[in-house]
Order: C-alpha cells, then structure tokens, then sequence
C-alpha cells in the first residue's frame, strides 16, 4: 500500500514547483499548490530501474528496447483499448516539442490554428511562436463542466480557414474528460474541414469517479490521415523530470514527415532514463496508479466541501480526470492581478492564475491537488486567509 500522506521534503531540491516560487515570486515563506507535477514519491519499480541503472556506473548512448514498445503497446491496450503497433510510435523530449515538430511539420507559417479557451497555455506560445496565427474557440460552461461550442469552432474555422486545431484530452484546466459522442462530432467537423488534429492526451490515465478515457486515435480511422496523438507516462507516474514522450502516428506519410522534421532539427536522440522510466511505470506502476486515482477523487471531494461550507462564492469546477481543478473568484469582484496579488501577499498561497489560460480564465485560479491531504488543507486555510479582512 502506498503511502500518499506522506510529506516530503522538496525545498532545496531545484523543484520548479517548490523552489521556482522564489524566483518567481521573491517570497520563501508560499505553499505551492500550482505547477502540475505531484507531491508524491514515483513507483518503486521505477526508482529500482534508474537505481540499478546508475550502479552500473555506464552512460552510453543507447538503443531503443523492443522490451519499452511491448510495454507501451500493452499499457494503450490495457488501459485504453487503444490498438497502436511498434512503427506507429515515435520518441520524443516531450508532449510540448513533440506540438512544435508537429506544428512545424503540418503547418505553414501564417496558418490559423485553433485552440479552446481556457486551455493549457502552452499551446498559445508554441502557436505564436512558430508564426502561425492563433485562434481561440471559447469552452461553454455548462452543468459544471466545460463543453464544446461547435457553432463557434465551425464559424471560425470557416472565416479563419483554419488548418488545424489543438486538442487537450483530458482537459486542462477543466478536467473535463471529453465524451465518445462528443470527440464523434469533432472529428466530422474536422473531416468536414479538413482540418489536423494535435490532440495532447498526456491526462489519459487520470480518470476520476468512473470516468472513461476516450482517445481520438479510435473515433474514426479516416482521421488517421490528418492527425497524431502525443501521450507519456511522466504525467500519471511522477516522472516529468525524466523528458520522454510518445507520439501516436497511424499514417505513414504523416509519421515519415514527422521523424525527418526530428532529424533536421537533431532531436531524435531521447534521454536513456526516459527510456528506462518509460518502461518501468507501464510494467509495475498499475497497483501504484490503482491506489492513487482515489487518493485524488478524496482531495477532489475535500475541495469541494471546503469551498461549499466555507467560500460558497467561490464557483468549482468538479474535474472528471487530472489533478486540477478550476476556481471561480469573479465573485469578489476583483481584477487578475489584485487577485493574484490576495493569494501571495495575504495567504500566502501559489495557484496558477487562471488568466493565464486565456481571456476566458478572468478571475479564475488553477489548483493542483495532487499532494498530500496535510498540504491542501493548510492550503485551503490559506486560501481562505487570502480574502479575510
């Protein structure tokens, strides 16, 4: 049995999420409850594999194992009734690299690229920066949960001639876990359209309160020909620091496009304790992960009494999948930056500022709840202390 109450020392360890916050916010004294990695120690099995590793004392270049694509191709079918084969998988650094290479492959600079607001805001600044021309489709808040405006998504893409969307499945920072039905009706339009699909799936094993995955990779086979799944491991297992990602090509041509665009920018070369971490979270962390999700749903379930008894102003969005969940402060009458300004100065707490999503995350906060139960709630007290006279 693993041990999620346990609280861990992470000050003084070069954590972005612990140590970051000086730099960031020129304080020392804030309980971070921002940055999406968990509080939690990894898998034994996959601290045992990049222990015996190291001991060995050999950092060489090394050769991809047909040993990490057995586990990847066993863990997808397993855990997702995704069918992928061995030459349908490409390696990367990462889900955002792996976006930039796709966004480079696919695209042309100037094209329209369509995104969700709010959305992971990343995938604003690849766009940018890669030259191409962003677009946002606002999510409709509806039932508590984030849907899809497809009246909107399909004006835009019409007056905008967009070219492609990027798709966030689980989404961050909702949690909503997109439907069969609904990823039905995006791939039609897509289709319609014509437009690719990057669809970020790194949430997929994430699955809160009996909620299903689905991936775009099975909705239509026709949409195999226009767009590629990323995904990893590092995001259900703790591993972010490790730099290893998949990317899920079903077309030829497009996988053939993708890996030269790799080899032009020599980013083919992956991080042999990615490899090995890879491999070990898919081939001993199911028991870890099983005894995790509802550790979550508790933390999830603590917020939302916390804020219904003591904040009611304050809107949650309960999340379907992640550890994240979403918080709406435009109750209190406040602007971004004096909101962001309560939670420093006065609780001395860190979220992620919610207008950082998009415009749509006005007066919004991003709480990560991955962390033991002894941290939210002095978290929550913080939270609470931040709007008290």
């Amino acid at each position: 049995m693993v041990e999620f109450d346990q609280q861990i020392t992470r000050k003084n360890t070069h954590s972005v999420k612990w140590d970051g916050i000086t730099e960031t916010y020129h304080a020392s004294d804030l309980l971070p409850l921002w940055v999406a990695d968990m509080d939690f120690l990894s898998p034994k099995g996959v601290t045992q594999a990049l222990s015996s590793y190291v001991q060995n004392g050999l950092f060489g270049y090394s050769t991809i194992s047909n040993e990490l694509y057995n586990s990847i191709i066993q863990w997808e079918k397993e855990q997702h009734q995704v069918t992928i084969k061995k030459e349908e998988i490409v390696f990367s650094s990462g889900v955002l690299s792996s976006l930039a290479v796709g966004i480079q492959t696919f695209t042309e600079i100037g094209d329209s690229i369509m995104i969700h607001d709010p959305v992971y805001p990343p995938f604003s600044s690849i766009v940018e920066n890669n030259q191409r021309k962003l677009v946002r489709s606002s999510l409709i808040e509806k039932n508590n949960h984030f849907e899809m405006d497809f009246a909107d998504m399909e004006q835009k893409i019409q007056q905008h001639n967009i070219k492609a969307l990027i798709l966030c499945n689980p989404h961050n920072p909702g949690g909503r876990v997109w439907s069969k039905a609904e990823l039905t009706q995006l791939a039609d339009l897509c289709l319609n359209y014509q437009v690719f699909i990057f669809s970020d799936e790194i949430h997929q094993d994430l699955m809160l309160f009996g909620n299903q995955f689905t991936s775009m990779l099975t909705i239509n086979p026709k949409l195999h020909d226009q767009m590629i799944a990323f995904t990893s491991a590092t995001k259900t297992f703790n591993l972010a620091a490790i730099k290893h990602s998949m990317v899920f090509i079903k077309n030829k041509k497009l996988k053939a496009a993708f890996t030269q665009r790799l080899l032009t920018n020599q980013q083919q070369e992956i991080n042999t304790f990615g490899l090995i971490g890879t491999q070990a979270a898919y081939e001993t962390g199911e028991t870890w992960l099983s005894e995790l999700l509802p550790y979550l749903e508790e933390n999830v379930s603590l917020v939302c009494s916390f804020f219904q008894e003591e904040m009611p102003d304050v809107r949650v969005m309960k999340p379907e999948g992640t550890y994240l969940m979403w918080l709406d402060f435009s109750a209190y009458e406040t602007n971004d930056q004096e909101l962001q300004d309560c939670f420093i100065k006065k609780g001395k707490v860190v979220l992620n500022p919610g207008i950082s999503f998009g415009p749509a995350g006005h007066c919004h906060m991003r709480l990560n709840v991955a962390c033991p139960k002894a941290t939210l709630l002095e978290g929550l007290k913080r939270i609470k202390q931040s709007f008290e006279k």
